[in-house]
């Protein structure tokens, strides 16, 4: 008889653990869910207004000195040509398109 006692507390501190293990779960989602709306604000050039971009045609951008080490300042330099819709920019004289985050800040 002890064993089957044994038993069922087992089965009902295991089920007791599911049902506060959905509950956490549950949580962590909606939790989850909340943080994604907040997130686009990491990204600020998807949320400004067309007049109001961090770069301009014509202007001068320098790359960060950590993605090209042994560079002068000047070797980092390019000219924007183009933004894109996203924020990203075209530069002249340089493939691809690059994000604000690239480039050192303008003071």
């Amino acid at each position: 008889m002890e064993g089957k006692r044994g038993r069922r507390w087992l089965g009902a501190l295991a089920g007791l653990a599911g049902l506060t293990a959905g509950a956490v779960g549950a949580a962590l989602l909606l939790k989850r869910k909340g943080s994604v709306e907040k997130s686009k604000s990491i990204y600020p050039e998807y949320n400004r207004r067309a007049g109001d971009r961090w770069a301009r045609p014509g202007m001068d951008v320098t790359f960060r000195a950590e993605l090209m080490p042994g560079r002068a300042r000047s070797e980092r330099t390019f000219r924007v040509v183009n933004i894109l819709p996203s924020g990203r920019v075209q530069l002249e004289n340089f493939t691809g398109d690059h994000s604000e985050t690239e480039f050192e800040p303008v003071v």
